[in-house]
């Protein structure tokens, strides 16, 4: 893979992991739009740990409470905040896995890796998240998340699963309807997404594993660092706008390309 390829698949997946524009979406497009090939599953592996090791770092006292939160519920102590987010993330987490090792023994994940697909998604979740952020009430802390919200959020982001659909863009617009704040909304969506790109990656690493083609190697490391930088930057500044902006123009951009999408698909 050229440098060019490889920087535009790691600037795109670190850029839109954590905004609700669509990762998969737009990694979709990537290889039909510059005429090139797929990517492969260990590049694909490499900038999911890229963009992880982003969202740990920038939320990284939130990591030492699920840390803690992992000791406490392995000795019993399931009762203190740090346990209690621990087991939500975890909780949050099960639709997402049950939904894609279903799609994925069915065989229906590539099916729907096409332009019409994610032009509707693109379209249709925009608005939805119009809707949500417009009209949610402020009024939820992510301190009082709680067992109910988890579950909601975490069938939202089993919905994600759809290209397009946007996995960040899913959970933040379920957090809004939910009453949480746009930060405070935007802070579970992004801890949400850790155990579930670590479950994606390990997925991913398995059929790597499994193929046997370490060829890549080298390329997959350029690729995480990009990942990881662009995705910092990226969620850096998402969380700094959200303190005096709206999704509006997320949402803008989602409908723009939608409409390009399906009028590409459609002609």
């Amino acid at each position: 893979m050229d440098f060019l390829h490889l920087l535009l698949l790691a600037l795109i997946q670190g850029i839109t992991e954590f905004l609700p524009v669509s990762s998969s979406g737009h990694l979709v497009l990537l290889p039909r739009f510059l005429d090139v090939a797929d990517q492969g599953l260990m590049l694909d592996v490499a900038v999911h740990v890229g963009t992880l090791g982003a969202v740990m770092l920038y939320f990284w006292r939130d990591m030492l409470r699920i840390a803690c939160g992992l000791g406490h519920a392995v000795t019993g102590r399931f009762s203190t905040p740090e346990a209690r987010l621990f087991l939500l993330l975890s909780f949050a987490t099960i639709p997402v896995i049950i939904a894609g090792l279903l799609l994925k023994m069915a065989g229906m994940m590539e099916m729907m890796r096409n332009i019409e697909v994610i032009g509707w998604t693109m379209l249709v979740f925009g608005i939805v998240l119009y809707i949500a952020d417009r009209f949610g009430p402020e009024i939820k802390k992510a301190d009082g998340w709680n067992w109910r919200d988890a579950l909601l959020m975490g069938l939202a982001q089993a919905v994600a699963l759809i290209p397009g659909t946007s996995r960040s863009g899913i959970t933040i617009t379920a957090a809004r309807a939910l009453g949480y704040t746009r930060t405070e909304g935007a802070r579970l969506s992004m801890l949400m997404s850790i155990p579930t790109i670590l479950a994606s990656g390990v997925l991913l690493g398995k059929d790597v594993v499994e193929a046997g083609d370490w060829s890549q190697l080298r390329e997959a490391g350029m690729a995480a660092a990009l990942a990881f930088l662009s995705a910092l930057l990226a969620l850096s500044l998402m969380m700094r706008l959200l303190k005096s902006t709206s999704f509006t123009p997320y949402v803008i951009y989602r409908i723009g390309l939608g409409v390009v999408l399906l009028v590409i698909a459609y002609s």
